[in-house]
């Protein structure tokens, strides 16, 4: 059995996770609206308050995106909350790390240096690397054992901690740090995503209920930044050294939809949520809530919505879901980490956040969603967190109470 030991956040509601999860709860947005004038139309993000000098000086952070810098500071909390000794085996501990788009804001400068005819930071390359993350992690950690990189797009970082979980399966490492980290506010990553037309428009003044999941007239995603970590470790060696268990992690389902490169599928998806239970030997109706991908899109939400009645079946109405996406935006490679600690703080609080901004629900979307004001969930055992990638990967997340 893999066990969570430890928690570690820099998201946009926080740091604190049962500060985070309480304002999720309350239905906090912490959505609003980015460079204003500066692109073709008005768009909303969720963005992180970070003070980088908690981590590092002036001269380290010299070549580290903030990308890296929100990971290396996640990571570090995660190690913290889990109390891990200090006698542990370097060799023995891997870090493994979702990354989609690597370090936005090193690359866009280079690019709007170098067309200005200005010199291009030499340490643009090391700073925008998508794997540059988990070496920071690694570097900071003194980690010497697997230090690993999955760039899967929304998949990545829930894609790095079912490989994680692997690890510790296969007895490759005694500990993982398993996460991941995104950082892509900036003009021009933000404008391609506009070219998309997937990102969610809003009137004036609305941009903190700009994405409404499994509404009606839900119109897409808004972008969040910001990065989660999670310690994994067999239960024996947990409690072999009297960590605190968090909560288990029973099973990871992992499916391609081998269809298109940005139409969901819902037989992939059903694929990877299927196997995800049948590792965890849950049968559906034993899953009291899914943390859906929900992304708010005019195709996605109504996708999800028929993988989901593919394998609950007849247990789908006992089945409540959420996507907090409305909430703390779209985090991409990170989002997988973000929502499995979500999910995590679900169990331990016997809580359930929101599916906010509904309104009139879809009609395609027949789910049971979490209504704000009845988020109680006294008896919760089991969930999932589901992350569907750009790609066609599909990556599912099991977990039960500790």
């Amino acid at each position: 059995m893999v066990v969570v030991t430890g928690l570690g956040l820099q998201s946009p509601h926080g740091e604190a996770p049962q500060a985070v999860f309480a304002a999720l709860r309350r239905g906090e947005s912490a959505v609003h609206e980015v460079f204003p004038g500066q692109l073709p139309k008005p768009a909303a993000a969720a963005t992180v308050a970070f003070d980088e000098s908690r981590w590092f000086t002036k001269l380290q952070l010299a070549g580290v995106d903030r990308v890296s810098q929100l990971a290396v500071a996640a990571a570090d909390l995660a190690v913290q909350d889990a109390g891990t000794p200090a006698g542990l085996d370097p060799e023995r501990v891997g870090v493994y790390v979702g990354c989609g788009m690597g370090g936005g804001a090193a690359i866009e400068a280079a690019y709007l240096t170098g067309a200005a005819g200005g010199r291009v930071p030499p340490l643009t390359i090391p700073a925008f690397m998508p794997n540059a993350p988990a070496a920071h992690v690694a570097i900071r950690q003194r980690v010497k054992g697997p230090v690993l990189t999955y760039s899967v797009a929304c998949a990545s970082s829930a894609v790095a901690i079912g490989e994680a979980l692997r690890a510790v399966q296969r007895g490759e490492v005694d500990l993982a740090i398993a996460g991941g980290s995104e950082a892509l506010i900036v003009p021009g990553v933000v404008a391609a995503w506009q070219a998309m037309q997937t990102l969610a428009g809003f009137a004036p003044g609305e941009a903190a209920r700009a994405c409404r999941p499994f509404a009606a007239d839900r119109s897409g995603f808004v972008l969040g930044e910001g990065a989660a970590f999670l310690v994994l470790e067999s239960e024996a060696h947990a409690r072999a050294r009297g960590a605190r268990i968090q909560a288990r992690l029973l099973g990871y389902g992992l499916s391609s939809d081998a269809t298109h490169l940005t139409k969901p599928d819902a037989g992939g998806q059903a694929r990877a949520l299927a196997a995800a239970l049948r590792e965890a030997g849950l049968p559906a109706g034993e899953v009291g809530y899914c943390n859906a991908h929900g992304t708010a899109t005019r195709i996605g939400d109504v996708v999800e919505a028929e993988a989901l009645g593919l394998v609950w079946g007849d247990a789908l109405p006992r089945l409540r879901v959420s996507s907090t996406k409305a909430l703390h935006g779209h985090l991409l490679g990170a989002a997988g980490a973000l929502e499995a600690v979500i999910t995590i703080l679900a169990l331990q609080q016997q809580a359930l956040p929101p599916n906010q901004h509904g309104g009139a629900v879809e009609p395609a979307c027949p789910l049971n969603l979490v209504e704000p004001g009845d988020t109680d969930a006294p008896g919760l055992r089991a969930a999932v967190s589901s992350s569907f990638a750009f790609g066609g990967t599909n990556a599912v997340l099991a977990f039960g109470r500790a």
